[in-house]
């Protein structure tokens, strides 16, 4: 039932919803990078102190999964909410540290009824979340497709064909182990554009897919059967931002064998340091409990002096579920150093 809940005409552009006072906490930290993004400088506090970070942080993922929680507890339990289909940029723009009080400004920055799907609107968010000193520490920009008041959420739509290469540019592909492992090259001229590696896989069960949504997304097609039964989905879908976890924990897992590999071969070792963020990631299809998706990486560009010190290395990343479909894609960044 949509009676008493928020439609896509209750949002006019220009308009603002707040949520605050999220206090993240070392254990919520530790516990998040134990599963997702086991780096040291989300994970000890001491070696993070002796780091480039200067002391523990929170995973980048573990702050967007916050964000979806505190954008669910301002507005999106009581909206018609149809998914999102992806992230367009995310900045990390502060460290985000134990103790912050966490304060969230979510602006309606666009709004336009779909041609294709007139019983549906889709609105664009530009979001801000600021430390309790009102320092900004990540910003988003996302697009949400939301029910159209007086008519039925319409089902899902099957994915567009063309979504799958939203950002897949023309790449040469590689096979020597050598040249993938310059994926994770600690030196900006060592990368190679176009070394790629397959990361991992993941297995989306209930025991982890629900635990997950109850905390950063609780929705009902993410929570239960019963819910997703009665939702658009009709299916238990993972989050996304479970989606988007499990492929860091891959790259985290990736990136250790290959310095593992490195080192024997007598490569330059990889300094961790945090991504300052990422773009254009697509939730192209939903991930369904039951499914096991795998992932890679792979070098798309890279842009020297970056920072002082450093160049950025941009990459592709994607996941296949087990039918071979692509069900996510993202562009991320990581830091390399000049020298």
């Amino acid at each position: 039932m949509s009676e008493g809940k928020l439609h896509f005409e209750d949002f006019p552009v220009g308009s603002v919803w707040r949520a605050s006072g999220y206090r993240i906490t070392q254990d919520e930290i530790i516990a998040f990078a134990r599963e997702f993004d086991p780096q040291p400088f989300h994970l000890d506090p001491v070696a993070a102190a002796k780091g480039p970070t200067e002391g523990l942080i929170a995973p980048g993922m573990l702050t967007c999964s916050i964000v979806m929680r505190m954008t669910f507890d301002a507005f999106m339990f009581r909206t018609v909410g149809l998914g999102a289909p992806g992230i367009d940029e995310t900045k990390w723009l502060r460290p985000v540290r134990p103790g912050m009080e966490l304060d969230l400004a979510i602006e309606i920055v666009g709004a336009r009824v779909s041609q294709s799907r007139p019983d549906t609107g889709l609105l664009n968010f530009s979001l801000l979340l600021c430390d309790q000193t009102g320092e900004p520490v990540m910003s988003q920009r996302y697009t949400g497709f939301y029910a159209r008041r007086d008519t039925t959420p319409p089902p899902p739509a099957p994915p567009s064909p063309k979504a799958a290469a939203v950002i897949a540019p023309d790449l040469p592909s590689f096979t020597d182990e050598r040249t993938n492992l310059t994926r994770f090259a600690a030196r900006y001229d060592d990368v190679l554009v176009g070394a790629r590696v397959v990361t991992g896989s993941y297995d989306f069960t209930k025991e982890n897919v629900i635990p997950f949504a109850a905390k950063y997304d609780p929705q009902p097609f993410h929570l239960s059967d019963e819910g997703a039964a009665n939702s658009h989905f009709g299916f238990l879908a993972s989050s996304g931002w479970l989606t988007a976890a499990s492929f860091v924990r891959s790259l985290v897992d990736a990136r250790d064998r290959a310095v593992a590999r490195q080192a024997e071969l007598g490569f330059p070792i990889l300094v961790d340091r945090p991504s300052p963020g990422f773009q254009n990631l697509r939730w192209v299809r939903p991930v369904r409990v039951g499914d096991r998706v795998t992932y890679d990486t792979q070098v798309i560009s890279k842009e020297p002096d970056y920072r002082p010190g450093f160049g950025l290395a941009r990459h592709r990343g994607s996941g296949v579920n087990q039918a071979g479909e692509i069900v996510f894609q993202i562009e991320h960044t990581s830091l390399v150093s000049m020298d």
